[in-house]
């Protein structure tokens, strides 16, 4: 049998929130949610994760400083940014700063989950080796 992935929600939108998580534990995901950058460094610390999905858009910090954070803590932790600012540029940075990858609000949910099990399968088949 599988091992659940276990994924950490950070998002200030609680609607999007209660609603993404519900319907990822559905699915046999094990979810963990916070609606601050703060909130969820605790929770990470508290029961790290396989992958968390951080919005850019926090109140008390942007997701790419919380990123920073939650790199420092756990590099190897794959993390999926969700902006809704629609540039390259916002992507290139949250990818330079660690991001495995990023979606555009408002993201499908399939396509959420598609991406959460690419980074999490890319983040397992990385072996002990670095470059």
């Amino acid at each position: 049998m599988e091992r659940k992935i276990n994924i950490l929600l950070v998002d200030d939108e609680i609607d999007f929130l209660e609603i993404t998580a519900k319907r990822l534990a559905r699915r046999g995901y094990e979810v963990k949610t916070a609606s601050s950058c703060s909130e969820g460094l605790k929770v990470f610390e508290a029961s790290p994760v396989d992958v968390v999905v951080l919005d850019v858009m926090l109140p008390d910090t942007d997701g790419i400083h919380c990123l920073k954070e939650i790199k420092k803590m756990f590099p190897s932790t794959a993390v999926i940014l969700l902006t809704g600012h629609a540039s390259m540029e916002a992507g290139l940075e949250c990818m330079d700063s660690g991001a495995s990858d990023y979606c555009l609000k408002p993201v499908e949910f399939d396509e959420l989950v598609d991406r959460i099990e690419i980074v999490y399968r890319d983040m397992n088949s990385q072996g002990s080796c670095s470059s």
